[in-house]
């Protein structure tokens, strides 16, 4: 009886902290389906076969879209290696800073989902997003937007806003966001520092003359979609 009393007292905040995980995967499948949507209308009449270049991308994604068995070529292109089990994709390691193995517009479509986030400063920001621009005819980009209250990785109230040295302490004493309980500071130090979130000026200055989707949630700019070339449809 005694065991079962202590069981009890922690169920709370047990199911407390499964229904917060439970509303931001449904919040996020219902944001994935949209951009998802929004990305299949831009191919929709784009001729075959297509030959996509993924930054940052796996294979789950492109099972989700749907084009695993259409009329496409697909590289994964990650710092590391990628696991695939279909002919149409491809994996390969390279850095989204310097993609010099590719020749200029050799790609229909540069396609990143949430990377440009964790490739370093400003300036690194800015090598991928002229990298990006270069190797394809088209771009479609998503990132989260600084300005969100909830921070997307941390999934901690304006944790981005906060200084190094306290986040860290957060991450280190508290199971924050997808990866939980950080213990080595160090650790916990580089997984602070290696993102830096965008805001929509930012952007611009990144990808001049590029389209923006914003993708909302609860009223508010959750996160944005660059995307540009497709006009020559």
């Amino acid at each position: 009886m005694e065991k079962m009393g202590k069981c009890n007292t922690r169920l709370p905040h047990v199911s407390s902290t499964r229904k917060f995980i439970e509303v931001q995967a449904a919040f996020a499948r219902k944001m994935r389906k949209k951009r998802i949507a929004l990305f299949q209308s831009l191919i929709a009449r784009l001729p075959r076969p297509l030959h996509i270049l993924d930054v940052g991308g796996e294979q789950r994604f492109w099972e989700i879209v749907g084009l695993i068995h259409e009329d496409a070529q697909i590289l994964l292109y990650n710092v590391a290696p990628a696991h695939v089990s279909y002919p149409n994709l491809v994996t390969r390691m390279g850095d989204a800073r310097d993609m010099r193995e590719f020749t200029d517009k050799q790609f229909q479509i540069v396609f990143s989902n949430s990377v440009i986030e964790h490739v370093g400063s400003f300036a690194h920001q800015r090598q991928m997003a002229q990298e990006v621009q270069r190797v394809g005819e088209r771009f479609y980009v998503q990132t989260p937007n600084r300005y969100f209250p909830l921070e997307p990785h941390f999934l901690f109230p304006f944790f981005q806003f906060l200084p190094v040295s306290f986040r860290v302490f957060l991450v280190t004493h508290f199971n924050l966001g997808w990866r939980g309980k950080i213990r080595d500071r160090q650790e916990a130090f580089q997984a602070v520092n290696e993102i830096r979130l965008l805001t929509e000026k930012e952007l611009k200055q990144l990808f001049p003359d590029a389209q923006i989707y914003r993708e909302k949630l609860l009223g508010l700019t959750k996160s944005f979609i660059v995307y540009k070339g497709w006009e020559v449809q």
